[in-house]
């Protein structure tokens, strides 16, 4: 028996692995997280399928789901939205079943802040303005943040941020942020990326809350930096002409010339 943990990316049905799918299809108990992950992806489940809705469980009720399928012998899926690396809950729950001798596997789902990206059609590192990405969040009721982690922080590097579960503290992330970025600094906030009903709102530091005025709430990524803008950044070496690399090498005396596979 093994619980399969799978990443069911950020919310269209369509956005799952081909191994998720298959996981999911070859389970007969999914425990799925369903406030954040849609109906769709569970099309996939056996029609047989034992499926529990954890959204109200505490973590010691979804762990004796996954003993009760344990004992039956039945492997599980356990799906959580977006990508299972943040902010999923996963790690401890892996905690329990190690100490329980369960065995488990992990797979990766889109992330969120990808899905944002795709819908704003923007790369978030861009050569000459940024470099990094940040994932990032606010304090919230479920996690405080470390004394080290501050937007304030984040912001001093000039890094492309996205800011997760923190569109209820919109006016601190924009308080936090200016003295760094500037008020014209380019902002995005994408709401339920990839769903049906994705909704985006583009703004700057300085305006970005009357244009969002209260109308998102959860399911909400914040994506600030310069890179938002998508024009005045300089074009990537790896296809100049000039550039020498492994899969064209660009001179008799190339490094490259005689390791091309």
């Amino acid at each position: 028996m093994t619980v399969h943990f799978i990443g069911a990316g950020p919310g269209a049905a369509d956005l799952l692995t081909l191994r998720g799918r298959d996981l999911l299809a070859a389970c007969p108990v999914c425990l799925y997280a369903g406030s954040l992950v849609p109906e769709g992806v569970l099309a996939h489940c056996p029609p047989a399928a034992r499926i529990v809705n954890t959204a109200p469980l505490s973590l010691d009720a979804i762990i004796a789901e996954i003993q009760a399928a344990e004992a039956a012998g039945q492997d599980v899926a356990r799906l959580h939205s977006g990508d299972l690396s943040v902010w999923s809950a996963m790690g401890e729950q892996l905690r329990r079943l190690r100490a329980l001798g369960i065995a488990y596997t992990v797979t990766p789902g889109v992330p969120s802040f990808a899905a944002a990206a795709a819908a704003l059609g923007a790369e978030l590192t861009l050569p000459g303005v940024a470099q990094s990405l940040v994932l990032t969040r606010t304090p919230g009721r479920a996690s405080a943040m470390p004394a080290g982690e501050t937007l304030a922080a984040f912001g001093a590097t000039g890094a492309t941020l996205a800011v997760h579960l923190s569109i209820q503290n919109l006016a601190s992330v924009v308080a936090d942020l200016v003295p760094h970025y500037g008020a014209d600094c380019p902002v995005a906030v994408v709401w339920r990326a990839s769903w049906p009903d994705q909704r985006v709102v583009r703004g700057c530091l300085g305006d970005i809350e009357a244009c969002v005025a209260g109308s998102m709430e959860r399911t909400a990524l914040i994506l600030v930096g310069r890179v938002l803008a998508q024009e005045g950044f300089d074009e990537s070496c790896l296809y100049a002409p000039e550039y020498d690399r492994r899969f064209r090498p660009q001179s008799a005396d190339s490094v490259y010339r005689d390791s091309r596979e």
